[in-house]
Formats: C-alpha cells, structure tokens, sequence
C-alpha cells in the first residue's frame, strides 16, 4: 500500500481508468477536460490537480482513492514564519461563490477590508490551488507590485485571450480556467475599481459558458452577476455587452412559445438598455443582434427584421466575444430569416455566413448548417435537410456538442410535417437526437450528471 501510494499520479490514475473499462478519449469526456491533456498527466508529463483527481474519482467510482494520492503526492512544505499568508488588505474584489451565483458586483466597494487570505486554502467553487495556482498568483502579485495599472493590463489580457478562445475550445475545457482565474482576480491586491471591468468580463464569459453547456439556472445567477457588477464599473461598454449576451444566450435555448413568457418583457427592457449603453460600433452590433435574434423569437417579425438592416457592415477583426468578426451579421441574419420562415433571404445569409466563418469555430458552423437543414426542410426538401442535419450531428466531435445545439436540431425535426413524419430517415434523426452525447459530462466545479437543466 505505501509503495502504492509512493507510485505517480499519473500512473494510478492510468490504472483506475483501465480497471473501470474507460479509454483515455471516453473518461476526458466525463471529467470536461482535453483527452491530451489528460495524457500528458498519465504519462507524468503534466502535474494534474486537486480537481481533477476528484472529478475521476467521481467518474471511475474509485472512492476518494485519487484525490487522497494526488494530495499526498502534492502536499505543500511547510513555510517558515508568517509569510505563508498573502496579505490582500490593501483591498481585493470580492467574489462571487462560483456556481452558487453570489453576488458581487454592487457590493465590490464594501469588500474592500478583507482580511488576509492563504493562497493554500481551497478557494471558491471547490477549486484546490494546486502549485500552478500559487505560481499564477505569485505572478500576479510580481506584475501589481509595479503599479495598479499593471494589474489591471494584466487582467484585461486575460478576459481578452478567453474571449477569443471561447467560439474555438469546447465550453466544458474552459469553464474550470475561467472559475480558477477569477479567483485569482478577486486575491488580487488594490482597490476594487482597478479591476471591476476584468471580473465583469470573467462574470460574463462564466455565465455564457454554463448557458453553452445548458445549465441554466446557475447561469442565470452568474447572469445577474455579470450584469452587477458591469453596473458598478461606470463602464458603459461592458454594462452593455452583459445585457446584450444574457439576451442572445436565452435566444439560443429551444424556441417555442415565448411570448408568453414570464422573462419576455425583462428580457426586452435588458435589449433597449443595451443599445442605450453602447459606445462603439461593435457594441451596438452586439445589441442589435440580441434585440433581432429576441423579436424574431417573440414572433415579432418586422422589428427583427429591421434591427438586421441596422446591423454594421462587417470589421476586419479576430473573432471575440466582446468583438465584432466579419461573418456574424450574416449569421444572425441567417438565425432571424430562418425563424421567421423567410426561408429566401435565409439562403443568402447562410452561403454567405458559411463561407466567412473561420472553420475553427466549429459549434457555430454546426449551427449554420442545421439552420440550412431547417430551411431545406421547411422548403419542402426534406430527405436532403435530415441528411444535412444528421451528417453535421454526426461528424462534429463528442465535445462540441451542446443542449443549444440540440435544440437547434430539434427544430429541424419539428419543421417536418404530414406524411413526409412517416420517412425512415426522420425516424432515425430522432433516434440520433435523443442520444445526447454531453448528458452526464461534467463541466467543471460543482456540476453533476443528474443535475437538471431548467
């Protein structure tokens, strides 16, 4: 058992995988993080982390037996005298509890009196700092001891790298970075105003992240959050990109009757603040997409269709959240035309959509090609929309996957009418809807397989 224990972590983890039957690529699906990286840990090439190790155990029923070696394996020396304690009284930005959706924004300024925090000590939403955490902070605090506007760069390079990254790395794989990150940010020493606009970036990648993965009820927290704290930057442009997502993330669930929605009128109003709030030219594009993409989901179709012809011509600028990218007013032209049944102009949309959006960004292009499968069907073309449909389901990788997307091909499905419901093909795209792949995947802290999504 103590030779056990003495074995890498990497090993053991190799070895409970293949006792519970699991290939490297299947348990990396369960546990949300890249099958590489997870082989670069068996083969002691990565350290691996707290998290992870109880993730896995969690997946291969081990009991605890990882978590306990890999804290063996890790456990910090002791540190002499008193400098084990990061001091971050001279102010830090209080932090949401992670998944529970804490509010922070409105009361950053009256957290400023924190009392001294342990780098070593399990941080919010279950995260254990590993020592690449303590290293990430130690880094931190070196940058900010050059002066507060180095912190915030700092920060603010950081929201921007995740921002780019979000629409080519599954949701899964960055929720855990991001949640890990703004812990950091909110340790992070001096006065909260240097770092309120970084958090409210982190706060709304997070709720984007878990509206991508469906769970929408966390992500509505994380949603009030953002906005929050948004509000309590002074900062117009990001107060108006967090209204602008939260409305184009409830845009992108099933649509259905909306209208008759509890959330239609707030939703609206979140819309109208966002165009009032933008300052530049990618922000008011973004809020005219979350104001088209709601009307035509509300059924309103002449005010969505007017707030597409009021949508910028395309940047030359990378793809980023808070960005504006040269394909996107043909994709949202594409979504609100296809709502609407205006299947004509939603060809033109979509072919010019298609060829501009970069072939990286593989979630989004699996939505315009449902989205074309939805109107081939509507059209009449029904055998060559399922198969549309059933081949973009089936070639795009297991962690691409998502509940919008789903939704996205139930609709194809739903625009299926009369006899043509009795093909053998619209039986088997049923079949292959109902198979889910991202049901059970952990994403992250605090998720779990039987968690509903509602």
């Amino acid at each position: 058992m103590a030779e056990a224990a003495l074995e890498p972590f990497g090993v053991q983890l190799r070895r409970c995988r293949q006792a519970a039957a699991l290939s490297l690529r299947q348990l990396a699906t369960r546990v949300g993080y890249d099958h590489s990286y997870l082989s670069q840990v068996e083969r002691g090439r990565r350290p691996g982390s707290a998290h992870l190790a109880r993730l896995c155990d969690r997946e291969l029923g081990t009991t605890g037996t990882l978590t306990q070696a890999f804290d063996r394996l890790h456990r910090p020396a002791p540190e002499p005298g008193a400098g084990a304690h990061l001091d971050t009284t001279s102010g830090g930005l209080g932090a949401p509890s992670g998944d529970s959706g804490g509010e922070f924004g409105a009361a950053a300024s009256a957290r400023l009196g924190a009392t001294p925090v342990d780098l070593r000590a399990t941080p919010v939403d279950g995260f254990a700092s590993s020592g690449a955490d303590l290293l990430e902070a130690v880094r931190h605090r070196v940058a900010g001891s050059f002066g507060q506007s180095a912190a915030r760069a700092e920060w603010s390079a950081a929201t921007a790298a995740y921002a780019r990254d979000f629409g080519v790395t599954p949701a899964a794989e960055l929720l855990p970075d991001l949640t890990a990150d703004l812990d950091l940010l909110h340790r992070t020493p001096g006065p909260a105003a240097e770092l309120v606009v970084p958090a409210a970036e982190f706060a709304v990648l997070i709720a984007l992240t878990l509206s991508t993965v469906g769970r929408s009820r966390a992500a509505e927290r994380w949603w009030r959050t953002a906005r929050a704290t948004a509000d309590s930057s002074a900062t117009q442009w990001i107060a108006s990109q967090a209204r602008s997502w939260q409305v184009i993330s409830w845009t992108a669930e099933s649509v259905g009757d909306r209208a008759a929605s509890t959330r239609a009128a707030d939703l609206l109003q979140a819309g109208i603040e966002a165009l009032t709030l933008a300052e530049q030219p990618h922000d008011r594009a973004r809020a005219l997409v979350a104001q088209a993409r709601l009307l035509a989901v509300l059924g309103r179709p002449e005010e969505a269709r007017q707030a597409v012809r009021l949508l910028p011509p395309a940047e030359e600028s990378p793809p980023s959240v808070f960005g504006w990218a040269s394909y996107e007013s043909a994709s949202v032209a594409s979504f609100v035309h296809t709502v609407l049944g205006d299947t004509a102009p939603a060809y033109v949309a979509l072919d010019r959509a298609l060829g501009l959006c970069p072939a990286e960004r593989r979630r989004e292009g699996a939505e315009l090609r449902l989205l074309l499968a939805e109107c081939l069907v509507l059209d009449g073309d029904v055998s060559t929309g399922l198969a549309m449909a059933m081949r973009t389901l089936v070639e795009l990788e297991d962690q691409w996957h998502s509940p919008g997307l789903y939704d996205s091909g139930g609709r194809v499905l739903a625009a299926v009418q009369g006899k043509e419901l009795t093909r053998p093909a619209v039986r088997d795209y049923r079949e292959l809807l109902r198979r889910r792949p991202f049901a059970g995947r952990s994403v992250g802290s605090g998720s779990s397989p039987g968690e509903e999504q509602g």
